[in-house]
């Protein structure tokens, strides 16, 4: 009988492809989970101007605002990886090279849309 073999899945080398659709899915939740907090906002904010003063202090808080980047790097990422995916289904970059190279496009313009969030911000 043989032993079962350990498996450490932190020593597994995942594919590009593979790590981009992984955070597209984490970056679903996380829409998932901001948005009620979101629509709270927006509608303080037209509740009148005392109202929008209070939603406005909200977001001057660091941890709100830290929250708002999070969030605006999860709307990019995921709006672009949902792209991607929706090119491949047409046949679009599905052929392994243009398969890699979007997923790196996807992987390095989300975090640029994350910095541009957080410029607009300040």
């Amino acid at each position: 009988m043989q032993r079962p073999v350990f498996f450490n899945v932190f020593q597994i080398q995942m594919p590009i492809g593979a790590i981009t659709s992984i955070i597209h899915r984490v970056t679903g939740i996380l829409l998932a989970i901001g948005i009620p907090f979101s629509i709270y906002l927006l509608d303080l904010s037209l509740d009148g101007p005392d109202a929008y003063q209070q939603a406005m202090a909200l977001l001057d808080s660091l941890p709100i605002r830290c929250l708002a980047i999070l969030f605006a790097w999860a709307l990019g990422h995921h709006l672009l990886a949902g792209v991607r995916h929706l090119l491949s289904d047409i046949d679009i970059g599905s052929r392994l090279a243009g398969a890699r190279r979007s997923a790196w496009i996807v992987n390095c313009i989300s975090p640029l849309l994350a910095v541009l969030a957080a410029v607009a911000f300040l």
